[in-house]
C-alpha cells in the first residue's frame, strides 16, 4: 500500500519522476478527483518541469472526507491510549524503514537537499513516536469536596481536526500536526500546500497500513477555496494552520464564526545577536544555520543578524567565505547543501528583495543572483546564490519584511513578529547572566542560545505576537488537541435554597 508511489524512488533521479496516482485520501484509500477542472500544475523546483497535476477538492469532496474522518473518530476515540500508542508506534516504524524513499520524493517535490530531507523524515517519525508515548498517559484529576462529595476531570478529544500545511516542510508538518491529534483520540483532515501535494498522502497510507480506522487521517488537495470549506465545516472542531500571517488571519476569522479552536504557526523575522565574547567559529556556524537551511525558506530563521561592532570585520569575513563555499545544485546529490527555491515566483520575489535592498543602501557582500548549475537538466530550476547583505538598517525592507529565501541581513529591533530569536555569547564567562537576561527580554516564542534552528520533538515550538499562538511539539501540545470535562458527584442529599 504505502510503498506504491515509493517503489520507483531507489532508482529515481532529478528530472525523471512523474506522479500520476490520485493525491486525495479518505475512507482508507486514494480517491480520484470527481472532475479534472481547475487542475493546477505542480513543478519540480530543481528542473522547472511539471511533476503532477493538483486538482482542488470541492464542497462535496471536502464533506465526504470530513464525514469519513468523523466516522473513524467515533471508533478511535473509544480505544484506550495504549491501543492508540501501539498503532502509532507501528506507523513510526514504517516511516523509519522507508525514510530514504520518502525523503527522495520530498526532495523532488520541494527542492531542498537530500541531507536536510532525511533529517525532516527522521523528525517526523520521532514526533509520532513521542506522542505515542504520551497517548497512554492522558488522564484527569480527582478533587475531594466537602461531605464526601467529589469531582473529577476527564481529558477528552475534540473530534475532527483540520491541519493546513506549508510547502517548506511538507511531510514533517503533516506529522507534527497529526501525531498529537491522533494521540489524543482525534481524527484529522489534512490539506497540504498546493505546491507540495505529493507526500502527505504517503503519510495517510502509512497510518492506514499501521492499523488506524479507515478515514482517521484524510488528505484533501486544494488552495484557498478548499481551505475555506474546511474552516467553515460544522463538523470540524479545530484548525491548525502553518503559513503566512495574512492567510493565518483569514483562517482565524473563518474559524471564529463557529468558535473553532485554532493554532497558528505563522511567519517570522527573527533576530540573531552576536556578542563580542562569543566563540566566533560557532557564531558563524549558527548564523549560517539560522539563514540558509531549506534555501532560507524557514519561518523561524534568524535573518536579522546583529553583530557587536568590535567583531564585525572578522565575522563578516568568515561568514562571507563560508557562504560563498555553499554547494548549490542538484538536491538529490549528497554533496549539495542548497537546493532550489519552491517556485519561479518565489525566486523572483527573493531576488526582488535583494534588488530593493541595494536601492535602499545595503551592500551585497556575496550572492543574491540567479544561479544556473552546470548540469543541463537543471537549467530551468529555481536556484539562486546565497546572499549576505551588509550596511543594513532597521528601516530597510530587507530587515522589516520576511524574505523567505537565502538572504542574511547583517546590522551593527523593531518588528511585529515574534516567532524565534537567537544569541551567541560566552555562557561560561563572568557575565553568565547575560544570555538568560537577553533571552528573558526577547519577545519571541523560542530563543536559541549558542545554536539555531534546533527543533527536538520534545520541545514546544510556536510564536508570540503576529507569529501566531498555540504550540506544536512538546507535552503542552496535548492541551491544544484535547478538552477538559469536569464531573461533580454528590454522595449525600442535595442542598437547596428552594
Amino acid at each position: 500500500m504505502a510503498q506504491s508511489t515509493l517503489d520507483s524512488m531507489p532508482g529515481a533521479s532529478t528530472g525523471t519522476v512523474v506522479v500520476t496516482e490520485p493525491l486525495n485520501f479518505w475512507g482508507g484509500k486514494r480517491v480520484k478527483p470527481r472532475q479534472e477542472k481547475n487542475a493546477e500544475p505542480v513543478f519540480e523546483p530543481a528542473t522547472g518541469r511539471v511533476l503532477c497535476q493538483m486538482v482542488p477538492c470541492g464542497a462535496e469532496e471536502v464533506d465526504e472526507a470530513i464525514q469519513s474522518a468523523y466516522a473513524a473518530y467515533q471508533k478511535w476515540s473509544k480505544m484506550a491510549g495504549m491501543e492508540r500508542a501501539r498503532v502509532m508506534l507501528e506507523a513510526a516504524r514504517i516511516i523509519r524503514e522507508r525514510r530514504e524513499k520518502i525523503a527522495k520524493l520530498e526532495v523532488i517535490n520541494n527542492g531542498k537537499s537530500i541531507i536536510e530531507a532525511l533529517v525532516d523524515i527522521d523528525i517526523a517519525w520521532q514526533s509520532i513516536e513521542y506522542y505515542a508515548g504520551l497517548a497512554g498517559t492522558l488522564a484527569g484529576q480527582h478533587i475531594q469536596l466537602p461531605g464526601g462529595a467529589f469531582a473529577y476531570t476527564r481529558r477528552e478529544p475534540l473530534g475532527v481536526c483540520v491541519g493546513i500545511g506549508a510547502w517548506n516542510y511538507p511531510f514533517q508538518i503533516a506529522s507534527w500536526k497529526s501525531a498529537p491529534a491522533l494521540a489524543c483520540g482525534n481524527a484529522m483532515v489534512y490539506k497540504p500546500s498546493p505546491m507540495t501535494p505529493v507526500t502527505a498522502v504517503i503519510l495517510a497510507e502509512i497510518y492506514k497500513e499501521a492499523g488506524v480506522p479507515d478515514g482517521l487521517f484524510c488528505v484533501v488537495q486544494g488552495g484557498a477555496e478548499t481551505g475555506s470549506l474546511l474552516c467553515h465545516h460544522p463538523k470540524v472542531a479545530k484548525v491548525s494552520f502553518t503559513g503566512s500571517v495574512p492567510t493565518g488571519k483569514k483562517v482565524m476569522e473563518m474559524s471564529a464564526k463557529s468558535v473553532k479552536q485554532v493554532t497558528l504557526e505563522l511567519g517570522g523575522k527573527s533576530p540573531l545577536i552576536i556578542f563580542k565574547d562569543c566563540e566566533l567559529e560557532n557564531a558563524v556556524k549558527g548564523a549560517l544555520m539560522a539563514n540558509f537551511l531549506t534555501q532560507g525558506e524557514v519561518c523561524c530563521n534568524g535573518t536579522r543578524v546583529f553583530v557587536q561592532r568590535e567583531i564585525m570585520p572578522q565575522f563578516l569575513e568568515e561568514v562571507v567565505k563560508r557562504t560563498k563555499a555553499i554547494p548549490v545544485g542538484d538536491p538529490l546529490l549528497e554533496s549539495t547543501r542548497m537546493g532550489a527555491l519552491i517556485s519561479k515566483p518565489q525566486l523572483e520575489k527573493v531576488l526582488g528583495f535583494v534588488s530593493q535592498a541595494k536601492k535602499e543602501g545595503a551592500r551585497v557582500l556575496c550572492g543574491g543572483d540567479p544561479f544556473v548549475p552546470s548540469d543541463p537538466k537543471l537549467k530551468g530550476g529555481y536556484f539562486m546564490s546565497p546572499c549576505v547583505l551588509d550596511n543594513c538598517r532597521d528601516d530597510m525592507t530587507c530587515v522589516k519584511e520576511e524574505i523567505f529565501g537565502p538572504v542574511m541581513s547583517v546590522l551593527a529591533n523593531n518588528t511585529t513578529f515574534g516567532l524565534a530569536s537567537g544569541l551567541h555569547t560566552d555562557c561560561f564567562s563572568l557575565d553568565i547572566s547575560r544570555a538568560h537576561r537577553v533571552a528573558e527580554n526577547l519577545e519571541a516564542g523560542t530563543c536559541f542560545i549558542n545554536n539555531y534552528n534546533i527543533s527536538p520533538v520534545e520541545v514546544p515550538f510556536g510564536g508570540y505576537k503576529m507569529s501566531g499562538f498555540g504550540r506544536e511539539n512538546g507535552q503542552v501540545t496535548i492541551e491544544y488537541y484535547s478538552q477538559l470535562k469536569t464531573v461533580v458527584v454528590e454522595m449525600g442529599d442535595v442542598e437547596s435554597l428552594f
